[in-house]
């Protein structure tokens, strides 16, 4: 089996409040030979600026996560695929645990996931979202999900869709194989569940999934999700 070669794929759009803070701590992974692609979607905040020195390639797209990231991975060098969001932190653990995973049978995975607030609420709502991946073998982009280039490749990436990209994409993946599950959670941040409320949030996210799976067309449910 050919070594891991790791890259890092994230989707911004005028991110450069927080886009550092989030670079910084993959740092590590580049020292180890992987790499970090900034898949812009159009910044006008400064988020290159802000980026500088932290990532290995700048990838100018159309917006939206699923033509972003599929630019990305497009120009990406690695043979495992990382899909990140710009306001989630991997664990530090993270490497060992990729490692693990590339040399076992499974195609792709996910990481658990845990809201950044310290509400216990959150801690609740992390459970929750973990246990029913597990259940169901589905995940969400929160859980930085990771693919090995030759899957990603043959499906054909990510669909053309404004919302639920990486619901869809669960769905073709787990086809090939159930996900590997690391359990040590990325940490991704609480601000749209506080600010919006955390029950509002919980029903939107389920009302939301439910009628993607009726067959509500997906602008219609971005538009719901991005008032």
């Amino acid at each position: 089996m050919d070594p891991m070669q790791l890259s890092i794929i994230m989707p911004v759009l005028n991110e450069s409040a927080s886009i550092r803070r989030t670079l910084e701590a993959l740092q590590a992974l580049r020292r180890g030979g992987h790499e970090v692609v900034l898949c812009d979607g159009g910044s006008t905040d400064g988020t290159r600026e802000a980026a500088a020195g932290l990532y290995d390639q700048w990838v100018a797209a159309m917006p939206g996560r699923a033509a972003q990231m599929n630019a990305g991975a497009a120009q990406a060098r690695g043979n495992l695929l990382l899909f990140l969001h710009a306001d989630t932190l991997l664990p530090e653990a993270a490497p060992e645990w990729l490692e693990r995973f590339w040399r076992s049978n499974r195609d792709w995975g996910r990481f658990d996931v845990r809201l950044s607030g310290n509400r216990g609420l959150f801690r609740v709502i992390g459970f929750f979202m973990n246990l029913r991946s597990r259940l169901t073998g589905i995940c969400t982009g929160d859980q930085a999900q990771f693919v090995r280039r030759s899957l990603f490749e043959g499906l054909g990436g990510f669909a053309p869709l404004p919302l639920m990209e990486d619901v869809e994409f669960s769905g073709r993946l787990k086809q090939h194989s159930r996900p590997f599950c690391i359990p040590s959670p990325v940490v991704t941040d609480s601000r749209r569940w506080e600010a919006n409320g955390a029950w509002r949030t919980i029903l939107l996210m389920w009302r939301l999934r439910w009628d993607y799976w009726r067959g509500v067309p997906a602008e219609q449910l971005r538009a719901r999700y991005y008032p």
